[in-house]
């Protein structure tokens, strides 16, 4: 039988169950540069993106739909479905809500490649300070799996205007329009870590402003000529990715950074290398995870969604 898995059933892995399941996934040799690249399928209307996966026991396949104009319609812009079949028969065990899983396991994502230097500066802080540019889903995302791994102290929200910022949604946070540059420019200064998940195809913040000691995590950049992250950041920065290769062909982060002469790839770190790194080695400059969103995510945050799901099916039972 095909299981169906609403967005409510796919968020109710949590944060910690997400982040785990990425970092167990990683230690137990899956490899990221195995996987398939995504396919962008050009509609009259919007793109379609395939983003299909396979791993051990398991393969699947996401598809994304983005259509611009469907906020004018009443719709939402991006929608989508993901696929879960036993990888040995290829028959589909389930169907769930592919918006619900992305917004599980990007900011999953972020936090399972850092969160031993999260822990190392932070975890005997009073709380992180955190600035997050940006007020989508991503936004929101971020901040929830971040508290449920360390407390946060504060929050401040960048985004095009104060309303926008606050759309954001979250409780307490500090709301700034980006044109308020001094006061953007402060909060980036204090942060212990600032998170990009934004549309802009420039750079979002002034990267000279970030401290030494900071962690910062950028999302919104999925294309080589895009990025949210100047070059006064990556330069001087230890730069995670989730695979080299696909940094190197979608990550425009790192390709305007390399183009700008201040990044090679030999200096890229890989998220199954970090977990292999004592972080106490990468004090005294800043970590930046920038990632293009990978299929192999969505495969293991799938599968650990579907588990959970039928695990709570059973108990009821």
């Amino acid at each position: 039988m095909t299981v169906v898995l609403e967005a409510a059933e796919v968020l109710a892995l949590g944060a910690p169950g997400a982040v785990s399941a990425l970092r167990e996934a990683l230690r137990g040799g899956l490899d990221p540069d195995a996987g398939v690249p995504r396919t962008i399928v050009d509609l009259a209307h919007g793109q379609s993106l395939l983003m299909p996966a396979e791993h051990g026991d398991w393969f699947g396949v996401k598809v994304v739909n983005v259509a611009p104009e469907n906020p004018s319609l009443g719709e939402e812009r991006i929608n989508g479905l993901f696929l879960l079949h036993d990888a040995l028969t290829l028959r589909p065990v389930a169907v769930m809500d592919g918006v619900a899983l992305t917004n599980l396991r990007t900011p999953a994502v972020s936090v399972a490649g850092v969160l031993d230097v999260l822990r190392r500066r932070f975890g005997d802080s009073e709380g992180v300070r955190l600035v997050i540019f940006g007020s989508g889903p991503q936004s929101r995302g971020h901040a929830d799996t971040i508290r449920a791994h360390l407390p946060i102290a504060g929050t401040t929200v960048v985004a095009r205007s104060v309303e926008s910022a606050s759309r954001a949604g979250i409780e307490g946070a500090v709301a700034l329009a980006a044109a308020e540059v001094d006061a953007v420019g402060r909060a980036v200064a204090s942060a212990d870590v600032v998170v990009a998940a934004t549309t802009s195809r420039t750079p979002v913040f002034d990267g000279s402003l970030v401290r030494d000691d900071a962690v910062v995590l950028a999302v919104g950049s999925h294309e080589p000529d895009v990025r949210e992250l100047d070059s006064a950041l990556m330069g001087r920065a230890t730069v995670v990715v989730e695979s080299v290769a696909t940094a190197l062909r979608e990550s425009g982060n790192v390709v305007l950074a390399i183009d700008d002469g201040v990044l090679t790839a030999d200096r890229l770190v890989t998220m199954s290398g970090i977990l292999d790194t004592d972080p106490a080695t990468l004090d005294g400059r800043p970590v930046v995870l920038a990632s293009s969103g990978m299929a192999w995510e969505d495969l293991v945050v799938g599968v650990a969604a579907y588990r959970a799901a039928v695990g709570r099916a059973e108990d009821r039972a």
